[in-house]
């Protein structure tokens, strides 16, 4: 791999082949070897004791030979960023517990590990909450459950209200009780009562992303069913371009490296 910079999350794919997507992370840890993965197509639970990363190192990261993300003479794709260098405990939200934040304010990035603590009746805005860490509201926070085969809440602030599911295609769901139906704060992110994203003594993960002018943007657009498809305006060339309708249809991921000049149709 090469990166400018130490990656604290690492997302790998293999090209040719219909392999798991592999999700690494500096925080999580490891099983003493290689650190644990989650997969973004599939509920399962955190895993290890499979080849996968050994070290993230300026530059970008080791890997073992062999397996899902370093097979000989094959092809992969990897998305990294940069979570800053220290890790420290967060107190700023309320009825989680162990918060653990690594937050890179500078390109509005943080990884985040806490306990679930609710203790509310099952489906139902809580008020649970945990500490991001980054200083400005996120536009985008992707969660797991790391001990139990439970999906990927994803909440994005053109859908509020709701949440959508990163391992399927459902539509927006306004029903759910994931994010308690409320935005996060420049210090907070709040949880509903549901086991997918806030269970009492259940371990779970949050990458939250907020905008900063030449590093992301978050927003929405209408399609026009047209070839000359519509325009977003970001302010900057993006590298990573991740798409989910609010309808029923499947996520789709493009990047600059696959693609280095338009037209970009690798996905």
């Amino acid at each position: 791999s090469d990166a400018d910079f130490t990656p604290s999350l690492v997302w790998v794919k293999r090209r040719n082949a219909a392999e798991r997507h592999k999700l690494y992370d500096i925080l999580r840890g490891t099983d003493g070897t290689r650190f644990k993965h989650l997969e973004s197509d599939g509920s399962d639970a955190e895993g290890s004791g499979e080849s996968g990363i050994t070290a993230f190192v300026a530059g970008g990261y080791t890997s073992e030979g062999g397996g899902h993300i370093n097979s000989d003479g094959q092809p992969f794709v990897s998305w990294m960023w940069n979570a800053g260098t220290s890790t420290a405990s967060n107190t700023d939200g309320s009825g989680t517990s162990s918060v653990q934040v690594r937050a890179n304010t500078t390109a509005g990035f943080s990884i985040v590990t806490y306990t679930g603590g609710s203790s509310s009746p099952a489906n139902s805005d809580s008020g649970d909450s945990f500490g991001h860490g980054l200083g400005a509201a996120p536009d985008l926070v992707i969660c797991k459950k790391r001990s139990g085969t439970n999906s990927w809440p994803v909440y994005h602030r053109a859908a509020p209200t709701g949440a959508l599911i990163l391992d399927n295609t459902n539509a927006n769901d306004s029903s759910s009780f994931l994010f308690a139906k409320k935005d996060p704060t420049s210090t907070e992110v709040f949880l509903g009562n549901n086991p997918e994203i806030n269970n009492s003594s259940h371990n779970y993960v949050a990458y939250c992303f907020a905008p900063v002018d030449g590093f992301s943007f978050f927003g929405e657009f209408s399609g026009n069913g047209s070839s000359d498809g519509s325009f977003v305006y970001t302010g900057f060339k993006p590298a990573f371009l991740l798409v989910k309708s609010v309808g029923a249809r499947n996520w789709i991921l493009f990047d600059s490296t696959r693609d280095s000049f338009n037209l970009v149709d690798e996905y």
